[in-house]
C-alpha cells in the first residue's frame, strides 16, 4: 500500500512505495488522488518512465492537454512539453527556461489547465529548483476584513502586460501577439471545483489590474495579496533528483522555477498538462 507523507505542515504529499509504470489499484489511486486535491502537490521519487508511460500516468488524473509551445513537444508524444537546454542538430529541443516568477500555468486562458506534471530526466548539479505555494493555506490565513474585501473581485490577467516583467530579455509583443493575447478576468478567490475550498488566484509579480477598480487602489491590493501568498509558511522549495515526479494543482497552487547554469550544465524535464481533472 502506498505511504503518504506530508512534505511540510502546509503543502504537499510525498507518495512512497509505488511504481507509476506498474499496476496501482483503484483504491490506492483514489488515496493518491485525494492527497493531491487536498494538499495541492504530489511528489513521487525514484521513478523510471518512458514518454508514453508518463502520458498514460497523467491520464489517470484527467485529460492530457497540448496547449503551448508546440515546437518543443516531445517526438511522437505531443502531450509532453520538453523543458531543456539541450540541442539537436544545432537547434534547441526544448525551452531552456521559463516560469521564473510566481504563477499558475495558463492563467491567461479563459479555462486554465487544472494540473501539471513534471518529470526529471536530467538535472544540473546545482540550481533549477522549483518553488511551490499553497493558495488554499494563503487564503485561509487572510484576515477576515481582507477576505470580505476581495470576495467578489476579479483580477485582469494581461499576457501583454506580463511580458516585460516575466521575460525582460525577450522582445516586446508583436502587433499580432497583442491582437491574439486578449486580457482575461478571473475571480481573485477561486472555489475549487472538486474540493469546494477557496484559494487565492493572484499570480506572479505583475501588478495586475482589478476589474472595475482605480489603479491607485488596485495596485497595492494586488501587490499585498501576491506577497502574502508567497510567504515562507505557505511555500516549499523542491530540489530535484533524477526520477522525481511532481504533480501540482493549478487551481490551488502557484509555482516558480529558479536559475541554473544552462551554459555548462544539462537539464532535461518532461511536462504533461491536465486540461480537466477526472
Amino acid at each position: 500500500m502506498p505511504e503518504l507523507i506530508p512534505i511540510t505542515e502546509t503543502i504537499g504529499t510525498e507518495v512512497r512505495g509505488i511504481d507509476v509504470t506498474g499496476r496501482i489499484s483503484d483504491h490506492d489511486f483514489e488515496r493518491i488522488y485525494r492527497a493531491w486535491i487536498d494538499t495541492t502537490i504530489l511528489l513521487i521519487r525514484g521513478q523510471k518512465m518512458t514518454p508514453a508511460q508518463q502520458v498514460e500516468f497523467t491520464r489517470r488524473f484527467g485529460e492530457a492537454l497540448t496547449y503551448t509551445r508546440s515546437q518543443f513537444n516531445a517526438d511522437d508524444h505531443p502531450e509532453i512539453l520538453v523543458l531543456s537546454n539541450l540541442t539537436r542538430d544545432g537547434k534547441p529541443i526544448g525551452s531552456a527556461y521559463s516560469g521564473r516568477v510566481w504563477h499558475s500555468d495558463g492563467a491567461y486562458l479563459t479555462d486554465p489547465p487544472t494540473g501539471s506534471m513534471l518529470y526529471a530526466r536530467e538535472i544540473p548539479p546545482v540550481g533549477g529548483d522549483t518553488w511551490y505555494g499553497n493558495m488554499y493555506a494563503a487564503y485561509d490565513a487572510l484576515p477576515v476584513r481582507v477576505k470580505d474585501r476581495i470576495a467578489d473581485l476579479k483580477v485582469v490577467i494581461s499576457r501583454v502586460q506580463s511580458r516585460p516583467y516575466n521575460y525582460p530579455d525577450r522582445p516586446p509583443p508583436t502587433a499580432r501577439e497583442r491582437e491574439e493575447w486578449v486580457d482575461v478576468a478571473h475571480p481573485i478567490v477561486k472555489v475549487h471545483d472538486v474540493s469546494g475550498r477557496k484559494a487565492l488566484y493572484v499570480g506572479g509579480n505583475v501588478p495586475w489590474r482589478i476589474q472595475g477598480m482605480d489603479e491607485d487602489e488596485s495596485r497595492p491590493l494586488i501587490t499585498f495579496l501576491q506577497e502574502f501568498a508567497t510567504m515562507p509558511r505557505f511555500t516549499y522549495r523542491h530540489r530535484w533528483q533524477v526520477g522525481d515526479i511532481v504533480l501540482w494543482d493549478n487551481r490551488s497552487a502557484m509555482h516558480m522555477a529558479t536559475y541554473y547554469d544552462d551554459v555548462n550544465h544539462r537539464r532535461l524535464m518532461h511536462r504533461t498538462t491536465l486540461a480537466a481533472a477526472r
